[in-house]
């Protein structure tokens, strides 16, 4: 006989829902958000569904406070108000989950590993976060956070155009908002406000700070941009049907998932190409730089040996594809690191380079 489910009150259902539907719809929603909803940042579809959690999170925001100030007193709702916070919290998990899909992807995790690691803190904390959401200071910094978060790559792929003067309009914008919000919920409810508003004002404060620190030191990926591929070749050549046919050292296939240093054997002679596929939304045209270190045993610091410019255009799935090419690399380590014109770090290639005398095998590798 199977025994069904059949809660006792409201709270029991929220604590239901907490303790077995909600790990659930975390790994789900993940999933979803990765493979299906979230494949490209400049999509409609992907801005339907963040802007409908914003919107849920902040209609939720609001519901609970007027309950929790007098305001709404209706019988069937007094019942509901366990899971209003439960709501709140799933919107503001789709929204942890949908910026780690599309943050990490972007990210290049010398720098900007920091930012992915604290939303990745916040999702996973989400599903403790229930009780939080009661309070409304937390309510305010956790909306404030998700929406600066959302407006850094959005504003860029409205106006076409990315620059460090993006992310300072995100930030003022985001500012606008966050106090057209509290003067509507001031207007609701002036009491709550006015206790709360002083708290409120210092943790949107911190929260803006530590934004522009990680941004202005790369540890914020760089949004709308994403590096779809990159590699060091001993060739490049790109055909008519615009098809490139990379020279690369032959490997074991399942060396290409496992993480380790990449090689790079050099004959006399050899050249070594620098290869990137860098992704940007339809509309947006850029520069981007390869940048060319070597690291110098002798001072301890990697030292910039060539830069080259090209242009990108915006729109296709698997990237801007193009690449550099360096003649006189010595025995070392070396980098490529692929920024903006701004110098945002966008992704890095490391490797090694070997000196040898006889070449070693390659295959054509198509991209």
């Amino acid at each position: 006989m199977i025994r069904r489910y059949a809660p006792k009150s409201m709270e029991d259902l929220a604590a239901w829902y907490m303790r077995y539907i909600s790990p659930l719809a975390l790994i789900g929603g993940f999933i979803a958000d990765n493979l299906i909803l979230l494949k490209r940042v400049d999509v409609w579809t992907s801005h339907a569904l963040l802007f409908s959690y914003l919107a849920i999170a902040a209609l939720s925001i609001i519901i609970l406070n007027l309950i929790t100030t007098g305001r709404i007193r209706n019988t069937w709702v007094l019942k509901i108000t366990p899971l209003i916070p439960v709501v709140t919290q799933f919107a503001f998990g789709g929204l942890f989950s949908g910026y780690l899909s599309l943050y990490s992807r972007s990210a290049s995790f010398p720098l900007s590993w920091v930012f992915v690691v604290i939303v990745t803190a916040l999702l996973l904390g989400n599903e403790r976060f229930v009780r939080q959401y009661m309070k409304f200071s937390f309510q305010m910094s956790m909306f404030f956070a998700v929406l600066f978060s959302y407006l850094i790559f959005f504003l860029p792929i409205v106006f076409h155009r990315i620059d460090q003067w993006m992310f300072v309009w995100s930030g003022l914008v985001s500012l606008v908002i966050i106090a057209c919000f509290l003067r509507f919920i001031g207007y609701l409810m002036p009491e709550l406000l006015k206790r709360e508003r002083t708290r409120v004002a210092r943790i949107i404060a911190v929260i803006f700070i530590v934004f522009n620190v990680l941004f202005f030191s790369n540890a914020i990926p760089p949004l709308p941009l994403a590096l779809k591929s990159a590699g060091i070749y001993h060739s490049v050549e790109r055909t008519q049907d615009g098809v490139f046919h990379l020279g690369a050292e032959s490997e074991p296939w399942y060396r290409e998932y496992i993480p380790h240093t990449t090689v790079f054997h050099h004959t006399p002679g050899s050249i070594a190409y620098a290869y990137s596929a860098v992704f940007a939304p339809t509309g947006i045209s850029t520069v981007i730089l390869h940048e060319w270190q070597y690291y110098d045993p002798s001072v301890g610091e990697w030292l910039t040996k060539s830069t080259v410019r090209y242009p990108i255009i915006g729109g296709r799935d698997g990237g801007y594809r193009g690449y550099s090419f360096y003649k006189s690399v010595v025995e070392g380590k070396w980098r490529v690191n692929v920024i903006t014109q701004y110098g945002r770090l966008i992704g890095r290639i490391s490797f090694t380079v070997v000196d040898v005398e006889v070449p070693v095998p390659q295959t054509d590798k198509q991209n």
